[in-house]
């Protein structure tokens, strides 16, 4: 049997098996928003910790990395220092966005900072940003699963057509089931990622090379290049990983679809055992990118932009067994597809609760937002089926530009996660949010990375200090609300957690 037939068979009884989660997970859905968008705030720690870590290492780690790795050099490792500050950013903050979830019943990130800081404004903003920025997400992750199942097929399935059947099957068990069915299939597609992965690069390494040392000796004899910081092109330069660790670890999960993992979380000694353990396998995961795009630099010269992020597949079709390669692009498509359907439910969570609930339809029913919900989950599917045919730059840089915009909640969510001291207003917010996004603009688009240093950090630096000067001359919160958030949060820290 052809390697295609066998590739891509394994790809749609994996997408089959998903729909029948999709399915159990709706016969277990009650119909709520919370049960709906939030898992009844009832995740434990098994679930939590796979689809936190399948969200985040998408096919961002499964194609993305191993492309940077075939072009950049080992300077990608390097800069994966970010996955040690997600584990800290869960265990400190993440641990208090999710007691102001459980007080206040906030669902949305939007829903904690209009709460605190008094302001409709504030919402529309953050909303905003987290759906603007998101859909690139989308994009990188639709763009990747149609690369996989173009490349499964030996080309007989076109990327249009391969990423619009993975959309649609991601937008059906979305809406069968809710954040449970994305939940139980991140499962799944956290260990199968993982696995398939780890087989992949070691079956190859040996194949290729003779193992892993081998391959690093041949690398650092035919291309040491890429053994050196700040590689072959020059990228990996101080400013460059500043700026990657904060997009690529602040950045990342202040997007929605993370943070409302916190808000699910059963308990807070779930959020700390998870911000303990993720860097395990966040960190870990880089290690087999890294044999597979320095291995594939050496014995597969010449690729270029977008194609380098195919490097991986291109290996397996070319050096490895049938039966395997179709077992470890199935895991490709997990990986893509265990982000992808995180992102459409943030997308549907933050129009349906933070624009269709607060300003169009306030009084409806439960019911009936969930199928608004439903709804919205179609129309995005539209969006990012056309965003993924645009074919824009590396995976890589659209999960860095993603993280970027995320990055401008930053001062506002700290101002409200850490109590003392003057705290930030709500024109203050406004203010930096907006000059932030127009400075990542000029220093991403118009004058890219100004002295050296990654424009989301230079955006970041102004967004900070707009919102510390306009607070100091216009209002705080009201002293009710300040002292409602942060007494809430001196008790959770200080106090008990009950």
């Amino acid at each position: 049997m052809d390697t295609w037939v066998i590739a891509t068979s394994l790809i749609f009884l994996y997408l089959v098996f998903t729909l029948v989660l999709g399915v159990v997970a709706n016969r277990r859905m009650t119909v709520d928003m919370e049960d709906f968008l939030l898992y009844g705030r009832r995740a434990g720690f098994v679930v939590l910790y796979l689809t936190v870590v399948a969200s985040f290492h998408s096919v961002f780690a499964f194609l993305g990395s191993g492309g940077f790795f075939y072009t950049h050099g080992v300077g990608f490792w390097a800069a994966g220092t970010w996955t040690l500050l997600v584990g800290a950013i869960t265990y400190v903050i993440g641990t208090r966005i999710w007691a102001l979830g459980k007080a206040f019943g906030y669902i949305t990130p939007a829903d904690m900072l209009a709460d605190f800081y008094e302001s409709e404004a504030v919402r529309v903003a953050v909303a905003a940003v987290s759906v603007v920025f998101t859909i690139l997400y989308i994009q990188a992750q639709a763009q990747g699963l149609g690369y996989i199942i173009n490349i499964a097929s030996d080309g007989r399935v076109g990327l249009e057509l391969g990423t619009l059947i993975l959309l649609v099957v991601a937008a059906v068990y979305l809406m069968a089931g809710g954040l449970r069915a994305v939940y139980w299939t991140d499962v799944l597609q956290g260990i199968w990622m993982y696995i398939a992965i780890w087989v992949g690069a070691l079956v190859l390494s040996y194949e290729l090379f003779g193992g892993p040392l081998e391959l690093w000796r041949a690398v650092s004899e035919q291309r040491p290049d890429l053994l050196s910081l700040p590689g072959p092109k020059g990228f990996f330069t101080p400013g460059m990983w500043i700026g990657m660790t904060f997009t690529l670890s602040f950045g990342v999960i202040f997007q929605p679809h993370m943070m409302i993992r916190y808000y699910t979380a059963i308990d807070a000694k779930t959020l700390r055992l998870l911000g303990a353990t993720t860097p395990i396998y966040l960190m870990t995961l880089f290690i087999p990118a890294a044999l597979i795009g320095l291995g594939g630099a050496v014995v597969m010269p010449g690729l270029e932009g977008p194609a380098a992020d195919r490097i991986f597949p291109e290996l397996l079709f070319a050096y490895a067994s049938p039966w395997l390669t179709g077992i470890i692009l199935a895991g490709a498509t997990a990986a893509a597809m265990s982000t992808l359907d995180s992102i459409l439910h943030a997308n549907m969570t933050v129009l349906t609760r933070d624009v269709y609930q607060r300003y169009i339809n306030p009084d409806e029913s439960q019911a009936h937002y969930v199928w608004v919900g439903r709804g919205i989950v179609l129309g995005l599917l539209v969006v990012g089926y056309y965003l993924s045919v645009l074919r824009l730059d590396f995976l890589v840089v659209l999960v860095t530009l993603s993280g970027a915009g995320a990055l401008q909640l930053m001062p506002a969510i700290l101002g409200v996660c850490f109590p003392g001291g003057r705290t930030l207003t709500r024109a203050g917010v406004v203010a930096g949010i907006s000059t932030g996004l127009a400075a990542l603009y000029i220093t991403l688009v118009v004058s890219p990375h100004p002295l050296g240093l990654h424009g989301a950090i230079w955006s970041l630096l102004i967004n900070t200090a707009v919102a510390i000067s306009v607070s100091a001359v216009t209002p705080s919160p009201s002293k009710e609300t300040i002292e409602r958030v942060h007494g809430e949060l001196e008790r959770f820290v200080y106090g008990t957690e009950e």
